[in-house]
């Protein structure tokens, strides 16, 4: 199985106030998530089937904070965008965020780094799409 790095898009169609664990709740506006984890286990991307699975209500057990997210139940999972061979998960994450368009939700997603999230978010589709395409062709262009 392939490994590298991975940004799931989710769609939360209504606001809603969801508790991250440890982290605490947040009061989450309705829009598009894109969430930027890395695969390098060895599973390597069949963690973004976990991730499916969870959101499909067909596991429960909640290991990293986009987990609470895709366990609510009105969120959707849509899309994985996926970089093989590419350890980038930081580097995704804040070129994401530095899209006008897209605001990182502070604390969530990047407990085992120095980043303030890898969990960011923007109303409109089409915008965190572009600004995440964008983002994983830029750390596999040579």
């Amino acid at each position: 199985m392939p490994r590298g790095t991975y940004t799931l898009l989710i769609e939360l169609p209504e606001a809603a106030a969801i508790e991250f664990g440890a982290a605490g709740r947040r009061d989450l506006p309705a829009g598009w998530y894109a969430y930027v984890g890395t695969a390098f286990g060895p599973g390597g991307f069949s963690r973004v089937e976990r991730h499916r699975e969870l959101a499909r209500g067909e596991r429960d057990v909640r290991h990293w904070h986009v987990d609470y997210l895709l366990g609510h139940p009105e969120s959707r999972f849509a899309e994985a965008v996926t970089s093989a061979g590419v350890d980038a998960e930081c580097a995704v994450s804040r070129d994401i965020s530095s899209d006008a368009d897209c605001k990182a939700v502070a604390g969530l997603g990047a407990s085992d780094c120095d980043c303030g999230s890898h969990l960011l978010f923007a109303p409109d589709r089409d915008a965190l799409e572009r600004a995440v395409r964008r983002a994983h062709e830029s750390v596999t262009d040579p």
